[in-house]
């Protein structure tokens, strides 16, 4: 009998120190992608699947290495099927391991994930109708993992997200509403509850869920038109992003999020020392930094700055700086409205030096543009206004 129970007690500490192996290992990978360390992410996680081939976490987080390339450079979408692929695989694998186990949650919180993840890249694209689909097939899927394993916090995360925006996006978005009827209600403060509780409590997810956490409060809680919400959501925003900046220094993503809700606080000296972060970290050669959309922000920001302390000449470089790096990527007529206002304003600092000809040239390139905000009968009157005064 005790040599029974030895072997047992052997047993059940062999079990844990390999659980303790696969989630280090795991957590480390993790933490290697957000850190944009994308070589060292993808050897930690292919010795994951050479060790624990049964497991689909080393896939599925190969797969989040693309997912991370893609939100480094958005407007590139050579990396997309690639992504597409990677999940596919995923699901194929949990597919496959359910048919031994129809209740593997493994199987069932990465098949969740992975389309969940797939929906989340279609959205991205502006692909509403593929994107609403993947929400319905994953929910059912996260609910059943839950339901096996109640205690694990990363599940939260799917639903959180699915409340959330369930909740939000049909009256941000009127041509989604129509779709919402196929699909259960959302609830928007179970849904900050439940990202919450994976925000602090779950094991491989909870970066995720605080990156998800400071961008609602960033985009959606803080339209408030109470003054002491819209600060206190503000505030919330941004200690989720020091957060994640404070655990990942050099993720451009998380470093320009710092900024904008620096902006968006009225806090311009923390914006301009984040947004010279980055155009220094490009200088110096950070993967990821030396991106057009990430540069084109940070010159606008810091041009900005410059512009609202007077020092003009200063702002014209930057203005300029953010001007070329948006022709990279914008198409013609389609201007961004970094690119946009980044001409205005030099149409508007021309004006204020008394530099007509200059002025009016800008103004003149401003209607050959995207109209953006009021961009066009801006620069419609100021340019009456320069002619009859030239």
């Amino acid at each position: 009998m005790k040599k029974v129970f030895l072997f047992i007690l052997l047993l059940n500490i062999s079990n844990f120190a390999q659980n303790s192996d696969f989630d280090l290992r795991v957590n480390e990978g993790i933490k290697q992608i957000y850190n944009i360390k994308f070589t060292e992410a993808e050897k930690t996680f292919r010795s994951v699947m050479a060790d624990y081939p049964e497991h689909p976490a080393g896939r599925f987080f190969l797969a989040m290495i693309d997912w991370w390339k893609i939100l480094l450079d958005p407007d590139n979408e050579s990396y997309d099927q690639i992504f597409f692929q990677k999940l596919e695989d995923v699901i194929y694998q949990c597919d496959q391991k359910k048919k031994k186990n129809p209740k593997d949650v493994d199987a069932l919180f990465f098949k969740g994930g992975s389309i969940g993840f797939r929906g989340r890249l279609r959205a991205f694209r502006e692909s509403w109708l593929k994107a609403a689909d993947d929400g319905r097939e994953a929910l059912p899927i996260v609910e059943e993992a839950a339901s096996l394993d109640p205690n694990n916090m990363d599940v939260q995360l799917g639903f959180g997200i699915y409340n959330y925006y369930a909740a939000v996006i049909p009256n941000e978005n009127p041509l989604i509403k129509p779709l919402m009827i196929f699909f259960p209600d959302g609830d928007k403060d179970k849904g900050i509850q439940q990202l919450k509780n994976t925000a602090f409590n779950g094991k491989f997810a909870k970066y995720e869920a605080r990156y998800f956490l400071m961008t609602l409060y960033y985009r959606y809680e803080n339209n408030s038109i109470m003054a002491d919400d819209y600060e206190n959501n503000a505030l919330i925003a941004d200690d989720y992003a020091k957060l994640l900046q404070d655990d990942f220094p050099d993720n451009p993503v998380f470093e320009k999020w710092r900024g904008r809700i620096a902006i968006k606080r009225g806090d311009y000296f923390l914006a301009d020392s984040v947004f010279r972060s980055v155009m220094l970290k490009a200088e110096k050669g950070y993967f990821g930094y030396n991106k057009p959309n990430s540069l084109r922000e940070a010159a606008y920001y810091v041009g900005n700055n410059f512009k609202n302390s007077g020092q003009l000449d200063s702002a014209k470089v930057y203005f300029e700086k953010c001007i070329n790096e948006s022709k990279k990527i914008d198409e013609e007529g389609e201007e961004s409205g970094f690119q946009v206002n980044a001409v205005l304003f030099l149409a508007q600092m021309a004006e204020t030096l008394n530099r007509k000809d200059e002025a009016i040239e800008y103004y003149e390139k401003l209607l050959d543009m995207n109209d953006y905000g009021r961009s066009h009968s801006i620069a419609e009157n100021s340019l009456k206004n320069l002619r009859v005064n030239r």
